[in-house]
């Protein structure tokens, strides 16, 4: 029999539980100490980038000494002796905030990204190579006059004195999240034509019916490829894409002013109370007058009277109103510029001002500019507001060319392509040498782009009417290109007129400036302090020959070339009108007798008149104040939807879900709030209405441009016979079974992204956005996209109302185009001037100024900010002053 011996225990050695619980801490402890050296790193790493804002600076090339006042938001008022200085000082300042996202834009525009990010973005430096917006911005540097081009010279010396004092991480975070990938990029010196050319990206972001021109001409060749003679393919393309309902909605200047002639001595005069009150005294001149307003207490009623609103994605809202109803006696102007959301927001604000206003140096200007970008580009100078929305003017055209060999035909002969040779640098990979060929129209695109591509392949269905292939030049070896006109790659005056708009400092100058911006072609409104109101159409926009740029055109026959540009004394002009506002939202600018061709591509003018309609009502109940104007700018009413509550009244739904679902919409103010149940149904009811009357289909029908639909489908609601209504893909046969199947879609749809019980569902949620870095946001590296991204955010509004908050129809609900900034200048009150904008001052991920002004944003809140010396002073947290080095 044996016994197991006792444990002899080491009374010297601690038990076993406290062992593994020392190694357990040691560990730990390590654990800590590698997680604290990391964090410290990356702090470390994070917070040299951030900019000096306190104490002296010296710096080389400053003539005197500049100071950088910033408030609370980080926002900088730059005060100089001379423009020189000003303008270094702003080139630095933008430098010292964004300059990872100048850098990047540049090499956008330069069609040179593969450099930095490698040879996935190839591509994309092929196309923007071909477009040639660099070698441009190169021609407008070289045609500057002197003062100018020293204006952007002396920019330039300001952001290349801030890249000489750092490098690397010291420059922005994201230079060493790039330098794991492409450790040998370094950035170049900056250079004037580095500014000019961001203008042409904002040009290609409101360029005009590109798009449009292309989806039709793509969705005539597949019309054509089924049984759709011509003449049925044109009834689908006028009922997709119906005509500007010039008889329900606004135009801008219904009336064009007559004024002085630029150079002319006399200066337009402005209205005196008594002259406002003789011409007030007829028929008001505004358009939207004719539209029959009305209010009602229950949302179907409501939906049925058809009053105007909205306009969606890609545009701005802009208006002015005269002191004559206002509560000041003075104008107040409100702009909200509607671009593709980015982070950092696309805006800089930013105060420019000579320390003594003269000739030589007369700037006091304040506002939003662009980083990389000198000067002001939307804002107000000591007696002068002015805002933007995009002119819609169609200003792009496509060119079907017919081309042999190094040759191409041209009214029954060839002509030689212009040809040439660039060489895409790839960081990582081969250089990669790329042809670009041109024609007298522009440079050719297909070949780099599928959807060109598939229209030269097949350019037949898609030519203008007249200008049919069989009419082509034939001959051995022959082929088909799509070739570009677009005003923006001739050389123009764009960078120039920035400066003359900010020192305007009445009409007929102001009027000057108009006349040098001409790409990207914006509306432009205008208001003084001396009372005045105006409007002016800039921009050079082309005189067609034999077509209308609808559809693409045939390049050899010189009889569709544009002859020329609509002379500047002729397009359209607004001063002082009668109704005492004007209003712009991308709608037609004037009625379609005017002379010249404009469009046919206009916004269809719902926000137009929905703003219309809510100054109107506002300023009969009382006096506008800066507020009403802020209010109108956050209004989120969403007219179709008040149509499609109409509409459901009597549709039979199945299910208890669908019913309570439907029944949201009766008591709906049609708002589309962040908070609102009503409107998340809405909106994927309209959502689900739209794929299953166009996208869901044998042969689908385009869905982009909502507030396209909005027309196309309001017709649709008023003729149930209409054959869209069936769809055997659905088994669908009338306008009540598609609208019974698009609602239960819609609760199934909604239930399943926020529960079944239908009244906590909320708009805000499902249409939030994401703000996402440009660049490395979107790398697909989780961690990387964390440092740089923030978000979601509930946002109201939505594609095609006021607050114009674009979602993309058959994607997502998340909101992807927005209101960029909003303004309200108040003319009697410079410092009570309210403003806010996307995300914040700073381009530097971790920096309080990054996303600092994203929740007031969200909630429509505005900001006062300080202009006069007295308030600026008093605003200032933080001053920087830069001196002469030595």
């Amino acid at each position: 029999m044996t016994t197991d011996s006792p444990e002899i225990v080491d009374p010297s050695r601690p038990p076993l539980g406290a062992r593994i619980g020392r190694i357990a801490f040691l560990v730990v402890a390590a654990i800590v100490v590698i997680a604290v050296a990391a964090a410290f790193f990356v702090t470390w790493t994070i917070q040299r980038s951030f900019p000096q804002t306190d104490g002296s600076l010296p710096l080389d090339g400053l003539e005197a000494e500049v100071t950088v006042q910033r408030d609370d938001r980080g926002i900088p008022t730059i005060t100089a002796d001379s423009t020189h200085d000003l303008f270094y000082a702003e080139g630095f300042v933008h430098a010292q905030d964004r300059f990872f996202e100048m850098d990047f834009r540049r090499h956008v525009t330069a069609g040179r990204v593969a450099e930095m990010f490698g040879e996935s973005q190839a591509g994309t430096d092929a196309f923007l190579r071909t477009l040639g917006w660099r070698t441009v911005a190169e021609a407008e540097v070289e045609a500057m006059d002197d003062v100018t081009r020293g204006y952007y010279e002396a920019y330039a010396d300001g952001v290349n004195a801030y890249l000489a004092s750092r490098s690397g991480a010291e420059l922005s975070l994201e230079y060493a999240v790039l330098g794991i990938q492409n450790p040998e990029y370094a950035p170049e010196p900056w250079e004037p034509a580095d500014s000019v050319a961001w203008l042409k990206a904002m040009a290609w972001d409101l360029r005009g019916n590109v798009e449009d021109e292309t989806e039709r001409a793509l969705l005539a060749a597949e019309l054509a490829s089924g049984s759709a003679d011509a003449a049925e393919t044109q009834a689908t393309l006028d009922a997709l894409y119906p005509a500007y309902p010039f008889d329900e909605h606004p135009v801008i200047v219904p009336e064009i002013s007559t004024v002085p002639a630029l150079g002319m001595d006399a200066e337009p005069a402005a209205f005196t109370a008594e002259e406002k009150d003789d011409e007030n005294d007829g028929e008001l001149q505004q358009a939207t007058t004719t539209i029959e307003w009305q209010e009602a207490s229950d949302v179907i009623e409501a939906a049925s009277i058809l009053v105007g609103d909205v306009g969606e994605g890609i545009g701005s809202n802009s208006w002015v109103v005269s002191g004559d109803l206002t509560s000041t006696g003075m104008p107040l102007l409100a702009n909200d510029p509607h671009l593709g959301a980015s982070l950092p927001s696309v805006w800089y604000q930013v105060q420019l001002k000579c320390s003594e206003v003269t000739d030589e140096c007369p700037f006091d200007v304040g506002g939003f500019s662009f980083s990389g970008l000198p000067g002001i580009v939307i804002g107000h100078n000591q007696q002068v507001a002015w805002g933007f929305t995009n002119l819609t003017t169609d200003v792009t055209d496509l060119y079907i060319e017919r081309i042999e060999g190094d040759q191409y035909w041209r009214d029954g002969a060839l002509v030689p392509l212009e040809e040439s040779t660039e060489t895409i640098k790839v960081a990582g990979g081969d250089d990669i040498e790329l042809t670009i060929r041109s024609t007298v129209h522009g440079p050719i695109i297909s070949g780099l782009t599928e959807d060109f591509t598939t229209i030269a392949d097949d350019p037949e269905p898609g030519l203008a009417a007249g200008g049919a292939v069989g009419q082509a030049p034939t001959g051995g070896g022959s082929e088909y290109a799509v070739s570009l006109r677009w005003t923006a790659l001739d050389p123009g005056t764009a960078a120039t007129a920035i400066f003359a708009l900010s020192t305007a400092q009445d009409f007929e100058e102001f009027r000057h400036a108009a006349s040098l911006f001409d790409v990207p072609a914006q509306n432009l409104i205008y208001a003084d302090t001396e009372g005045n109101i105006g409007y002016q159409t800039p921009g050079r926009l082309p005189i067609r020959g034999a077509g209308d740029g609808w559809m693409p055109q045939p390049g050899w026959d010189s009889s569709y070339d544009w002859s020329g540009f609509i002379p500047f004394e002729e397009l359209p002009v607004s001063y002082n009108p009668a109704s005492g506002y004007i209003v712009t939202a991308n709608n037609a600018i004037v009625t379609d007798d005017y002379p010249y061709f404009l469009s046919r591509d206009w916004d269809y003018g719902y926000r137009a008149a929905r703003i219309a309609h809510l100054i109107e009502r506002r300023a009969a109940a009382g006096p506008l104040t800066a507020e009403d104007m802020r209010e109108i700018q956050m209004d989120s009413e969403m007219w179709i939807g008040k149509r499609l509550a109409s509409a459901m009244g009597d549709v039979e739904v199945k299910g208890a879900g669908t019913a309570d679902a439907v029944d949201l919409l009766r008591s709906w103010d049609a708002q589309n709030e962040a908070s609102s149940a009503a409107a998340a149904y809405a909106n994927v009811l309209w959502s689900n209405l739209v794929q299953n009357l166009f996208a869901e289909r044998d042969q689908p029908l385009p869905i982009d441009g909502q507030g396209r639909l909005f027309t196309v489908v309001a017709d649709l609601l008023d003729d149930p016979a209409d054959p869209l209504w069936t769809n055997p893909a659905l088994d669908v046969t009338s306008m009540d079974e598609m609208l019974a199947l698009s609602a239960e879609e819609a609760y199934d749809e909604l239930s399943a992204l926020q529960g079944t019980a239908v009244s906590a569902w909320r708009w805000g949620d499902l249409h939030a956005i994401t703000l996402t870095s440009d660049t490395l946001g979107s790398s697909g590296i989780a961690p990387i996209e964390m440092l740089f991204n923030r978000g979601p955010f509930a946002v109201s509004g939505g594609a095609s109302v006021v607050n114009a908050t674009g979602w993309e129809l058959g994607t997502s609900y998340a909101t992807t185009t927005v209101p960029s900034m909003r303004m309200v200048i108040d003319l009697s009150d410079f410092d009570s001037s309210t403003w806010i904008h996307l995300t914040g001052a700073s381009g530097h991920a971790f920096d309080e100024h990054y996303i600092d002004q994203t929740a007031d944003w969200a909630a429509g809140v505005q900001k006062p900010w300080a202009f006069s010396e007295k308030a600026v002073d008093a605003a200032a947290r933080h001053t920087l002053v830069l001196i002469p080095a030595g």
